[in-house]
């Protein structure tokens, strides 16, 4: 997951894919957040996103998805698939990833300062914005 201002990146290392565990991922990872910093999600369309309505109940959130093929209407989500991909390449065994990996993953991408920031980093940006919002 990203915030879409900040790119600041929240990962989650799931055993399956599967509805049911990208739900409670989500749920998981989002909770602590205030509300007001929890507006709307854009998801894929794929089955794993199904559960979307019980993400929305619990989190007070709003689903929108993408069309088909339209990855252009998410670029900040492909552009951060693309840097998780540096440390995970396709045909990556996910099975050999601890959880300890991928939030070691998650805090580089949160301290790597970005051009579109202003050379900031992400969590600095977040940060900022959970203050300004109080």
């Amino acid at each position: 997951m990203v915030e879409r201002k900040s790119r600041f990146v929240k990962l989650a290392w799931l055993p399956q894919k599967s509805a049911s565990k990208t739900r409670a991922a989500i749920n998981r990872r989002l909770t602590h957040f205030s509300k007001g910093l929890r507006r709307t999600i854009t998801y894929d369309n794929g089955s794993e996103n199904i559960e979307h309505l019980q993400v929305n109940a619990l989190l007070g959130t709003r689903s929108f998805f993408c069309l088909p093929f339209h990855s252009w209407e998410k670029g900040t989500v492909e552009n951060t698939n693309g840097l998780v991909r540096r440390f995970y390449p396709k045909k990556t065994d996910f099975a050999t990833i601890t959880p300890a990996n991928v939030r070691r993953v998650e805090r580089i991408l949160n301290s790597r300062p970005r051009k579109c920031l202003r050379f900031k980093t992400p969590e600095q940006v977040f940060r900022l914005g959970v203050a300004l919002t109080g």
